[in-house]
């Protein structure tokens, strides 16, 4: 199944513009520096509070003016969803509201930053990679969200709009969801399973693209199928380097914060940590499955050219014998016996023909051929 040529130019425009974000940006500032690390930027920066507790749910856009004002409520759980990381200003009132640390901080504007999980005295924070892609012809896109949560709020902040957190909204507005009893540590733990059951759909549609791959490696050989197989290796790197990670941060849940996650809570934890286990196994596979298909790519090209230097192999071996009898009779010596004979250019002829047929019968009954 060959791959759309519109599609491949999606892969290479993605691979052009992601390019190895660097630090040198860095160089020379002091620690906990705020400096955004991203390229695009949201258009614009918004803060979506959702309220709730087992009887009562409220989910608005407010302005950081407002901010305040809501964290007085009553409310069981507060969640406060930044979208948009570009606002520096924004993002250090927010810390200075919060007591939130200037280093905790820079990773969160490092969005290049290994996912990692930290246990502060006020709050636990936690920063990975969400991770997309909608169907097998789809290149993988990715972005750094980072979740804080300290007592009954929870902040997470993510770089741009548009994530995998719908199906928690969902079950957040239905009263009859045990997530709505639960407190602050539960709604992190439902995030955090929303983003790695994401990755099972991301892992499916590898799966099947790199299916495809396996196909048009073995019946289409050309510089389309190289450059569709070189970056879908490319991809599983940076996959790799995104994911695996993961389960420290997961597993640094049950190791450092305990005193902050409750029992009831803990057993989910721990069937996140099997499910992270699960998703890096599976890259694991697929990472030496695209490799793989890359040599399985390369052994065909050389199994055809092999094929094509037998060919022109056996023609050349076939003109030897005649070229060299046609070089004896084409030296210009006058005595030569053969030339007074009337039928001789017709016996030539005939001798070399036999010749040739004869070594096609051999190379026939060799297997050659």
């Amino acid at each position: 199944m060959s791959r759309p040529q519109s599609t491949l130019k999606q892969f290479q425009n993605l691979f052009k513009t992601k390019k190895r974000k660097k630090r040198s940006h860095k160089v020379g500032l002091p620690p906990a520096s705020l400096v955004y690390g991203g390229e695009k930027k949201q258009e614009e920066v918004f803060i979506n509070l959702i309220t709730y507790d087992e009887s009562v749910f409220s989910e608005e856009r407010i302005e950081l003016s407002q901010l305040e004002d809501h964290l007085n409520s009553q409310a069981k759980v507060i969640w406060i969803d930044i979208v948009g990381l570009h606002d520096i200003s924004l993002l250090e009132q927010i810390g200075k509201l919060f007591g939130i640390h200037k280093l905790t901080l820079e990773d969160i504007l490092s969005v290049e930053q290994r996912p990692k999980m930290e246990v502060f005295d006020e709050y636990i924070f936690a920063t990975l990679k969400m991770i997309q892609c909608n169907s097998p012809e789809s290149p993988i896109t990715e972005e750094q969200v980072s979740f804080l949560m300290e007592k009954n709020i929870l902040i997470t902040f993510q770089e741009k709009a548009g994530d995998v957190f719908q199906f928690v909204r969902e079950r957040l507005v239905d009263p009859r969801r045990a997530i709505r009893q639960r407190g602050t540590d539960y709604l992190l733990y439902a995030l955090l399973d929303a983003v790695i059951d994401n990755y099972f759909l991301v892992m499916e549609n590898i799966g099947e693209r790199i299916e495809n791959l396996e196909s048009q490696a073995m019946l289409e050989l050309g510089k389309e199928t190289l450059n569709a197989l070189y970056l879908q290796r490319r991809e599983m790197m940076d996959l790799r380097r995104s994911v695996y990670p993961l389960r420290e941060v997961i597993g640094s849940f049950d190791k450092y914060a305990e005193h902050k996650i409750s029992p009831e809570v803990r057993p989910f934890i721990r069937d996140l940590y099997e499910n992270t286990i699960q998703v890096i196994e599976t890259i694991e596979v697929f990472r030496d499955m695209s490799s793989g298909v890359l040599d399985l790519y390369m052994n065909s090209l050389s199994n055809r050219m092999n094929n094509v230097m037998k060919v022109l192999t056996i023609i050349s071996t076939i003109f030897i014998p005649l070229s060299f009898v046609a070089g004896v009779y084409g030296m210009n010596f006058e005595y030569m016996p053969e030339l007074s004979s009337r039928n001789g250019y017709f016996y030539v002829l005939g001798g070399m023909g036999i010749a040739a047929v004869g070594m096609l019968i051999a190379f026939r009954i060799k297997r050659w051929l």
